[in-house]
């Protein structure tokens, strides 16, 4: 890679969320859920047009979108925390996946059905 190359990795993060490091929210994660709503993209960088075009086509996780854009997961949640404050987008949190039953209460539950019949 070209010492150009590197450079503009390091800048482009930096000026895509203005200089700001941190999101002004932190509840994202890499699996919460952005859906856009259809607010007017007018006055939208490039980058957070490409976020609504994204999710106007369905609801993507952090780590989603961020590999559609090719921006670090950080960089990303600072652009969504931007569009969640101007209301561009809703955030959901991720479906966390159940735990799995007990095996002797499914047995007992089989056993209780087998006997009504």
């Amino acid at each position: 890679m070209s010492w150009q190359r590197r450079e503009r990795a390091l800048v482009r993060p930096h000026v895509v969320t203005e200089g700001r490091a941190h999101p002004t929210r932190n509840t994202l994660d890499v699996a919460t859920v952005v859906l856009a709503t259809w607010a007017p993209m007018t006055g939208l960088s490039p980058e957070k047009r490409r976020v609504m075009e994204l999710c106007r086509g369905g609801a993507l996780a952090v780590a989603e979108v961020a590999a559609h854009l090719k921006l670090p997961t950080s960089v990303t949640k600072v652009l969504l925390s931007d569009l969640l404050d101007s209301g561009h987008i809703e955030s959901r949190a991720a479906v966390r996946e159940t735990e799995v039953p007990d095996q002797q209460l499914l047995q007992k539950v089989l056993d209780g059905l087998r006997a009504l019949t």
